[in-house]
């Protein structure tokens, strides 16, 4: 399903749903970055999704993980709460959904990279090459936070 997220534009469409999405941000060994390309959007992301009925958060931010990128990963903390209500995210069949995602930090404990009907492409990316990469700027701010050295959580 494609879809075209809309941040701060006073012509994006009204919401009309809002569901609990997780994003999950992990480094290797050699301080990479987890990412995707996403096949809704072409555009780079951390690896997310939403939150499924009788899971719970860690588990949902583990599930999206191994399914966008074959990476077994441990949940070890929150990066932020977002829940800009000028970002809605709008989908081919009708739904404007209004942003609300828990980004995790997250540990790799297995797995090997592969792509997936969501992933397009999933690789490991230095810091310094994040400039390359074209993202959302909500995913932006979520990678910004998570390599910031703080204790606390971001939340908006």
């Amino acid at each position: 399903m494609a879809r075209v997220d809309y941040l701060n534009d006073p012509n994006a469409p009204k919401a009309n749903s809002i569901a609990v999405a997780v994003s999950v941000f992990i480094q290797d060994d050699e301080g990479r970055i987890l990412m995707i390309r996403r096949t809704d959007n072409d555009l780079y992301s951390i690896p997310g999704g939403q939150l499924e009925l009788g899971e719970t958060l860690s588990q949902a931010a583990v599930r999206e993980v191994r399914e966008e990128t074959g990476i077994e990963c441990e949940v070890t903390g929150v990066v932020g709460l977002y829940s800009n209500p000028n970002h809605v995210i709008a989908y081919d069949d009708g739904e404007v959904r209004q942003e609300f995602s828990i980004c995790f930090r997250a540990c790799k404990v297995g797995g090997f990279l592969r792509k997936s009907s969501e992933s397009k492409e999933v690789l490991w990316v230095y810091k310094s090459e994040l400039v390359d990469f074209l993202m959302h700027p909500s995913i932006d701010l979520r990678v910004k936070h998570a390599l910031e050295p703080r204790n606390d959580v971001f939340f908006s």
